[in-house]
């Protein structure tokens, strides 16, 4: 949920690199079973013990049948533990049928993970939960020691447990890096972050927000931080005006290159005519200029000029590129039906989430529907 999220809302960033890192992890565990088959042939026993516990077969057939194949599983060892923590059956079939290579792992694996787990979860209700939830989290045995580090790292960083299981189910690739890789890291931009100005005193807040925001940062090299943060500073950026975007970009810049940044900035200075202060003062007012891919913003900048909004428009209001064509369309629509006319007024009705943007449509329409006052009309009163 929150890496659709994130990919939903940062479109231009290359998540990409961060995915094939997780698929490739991914292909050694599976080759570790693979290469070791002796047959080919799907291990009866356990096909067997699975039907016991009312799992579709065919569904872990079609999606990673090389787990049937394996000499050894714990089917029932495995399922006996989910039971402990809470899981009835119907939950046990769910899970094994999302992810079957659980019952690959030894008890005494499954069990060391759950006592890991155990740290930062309230319950074992909740522990069940996120099990159910996010299986392939939990069943990844083979960075153990990593993540029991990274835990105990972010505990005494200040993160609180419920941002840690966060992280845990939605970007558990960042426990699998050694806990030195992600130390380093955060010494990093907190040696960034007292550079650019920001004190002492809010250094630790600004550190765990922006974690709580883009755990994905911990991946990235410390030397792209610092590439990155030269890159806005050598284009005329102050300080200041650095830890803003840093602030407001959610730490994504990171995962930017400092070539797709300096070809979008030279996009936006050609499409409005500007000069390098004047692209500046727009970049700070809208990040998204910055941060999205030039395709990106050729495709919104021309689904809003089909729409008959002149360029002179979009560069008053720049955030509007933050949204896509059919989130555009869809909003001038609903606007047209009121009878606003977005060609000749402002786009600021147009702009932001879909929480402001019925704010600012509720408002035309009341304005629309309000009776205009008549000073001298008769008052009518009954007797």
């Amino acid at each position: 949920r929150y890496w659709k999220r994130w990919q939903y809302c940062y479109p231009g960033l290359n998540f990409s690199s961060v995915w094939n890192e997780v698929a490739k992890r991914s292909f050694l565990i599976h080759s570790t079973y693979t290469t070791d088959t002796k047959s080919r042939e799907e291990n009866k026993k356990t096909i067997e013990s699975l039907y016991r516990f009312s799992v579709d077969i065919k569904k872990i057939r079609r999606l990673k049948e090389w787990v049937l194949l394996q000499d050894t599983a714990y089917v029932k060892e495995i399922a006996g533990i989910l039971k402990e923590m809470g899981a009835d059956e119907t939950a046990v079939a769910n899970i094994l049928e999302r992810c079957p290579e659980a019952i690959l792992r030894t008890p005494a694996e499954i069990n060391s993970q759950r006592a890991l787990w155990q740290l930062v979860c309230q319950n074992e209700k909740q522990l069940i939960k996120l099990i159910e939830q996010f299986p392939e989290s939990f069943f990844t045995t083979e960075y153990h020691e990593n993540q029991k580090a990274n835990i105990l790292f972010f505990q005494e960083l200040g993160l609180k447990n419920n941002i840690i299981t966060r992280f845990l189910t939605s970007a558990p690739n960042i426990f699998y890096n050694p806990v030195e890789k992600n130390k380093n890291v955060i010494e990093t931009l907190q040696r960034s972050y007292l550079s650019l100005g920001g004190s002492h005193a809010n250094m630790k807040t600004w550190i765990l927000k922006l974690l709580s925001q883009n755990p994905f940062i911990l991946l990235n090299a410390s030397t792209a931080i610092q590439e990155n943060l030269e890159f806005l500073q050598k284009n005329g950026f102050t300080d200041p005006e650095v830890l803003q975007l840093l602030s407001k970009l959610k730490g994504f810049i990171f995962q930017l290159t400092s070539t797709t940044m300096q070809k979008s900035m030279l996009f936006s200075k050609n499409v409005f005519q500007c000069s390098d202060q004047e692209l500046k003062q727009l970049v700070l007012k809208c990040p998204a200029l910055l941060y999205y891919s030039v395709p990106v913003l050729e495709e919104r900048l021309e689904g809003l000029l089909k729409e008959g909004i002149s360029v002179a428009q979009i560069r008053e209001t720049p955030m509007v590129l933050e949204l896509t064509t059919q989130i555009v369309q869809y909003r001038i629509k609903k606007l047209a039906a009121l009878g606003y006319d977005i060609k000749s007024g402002t786009l600021e009705s147009l702009n932001g989430t879909k929480k402001d943007f019925e704010v600012s449509y509720g408002k035309i329409q009341s304005k629309k529907e309000r009776p205009i006052f008549n000073p001298v009309a008769p008052i009518h009163i009954e007797d």
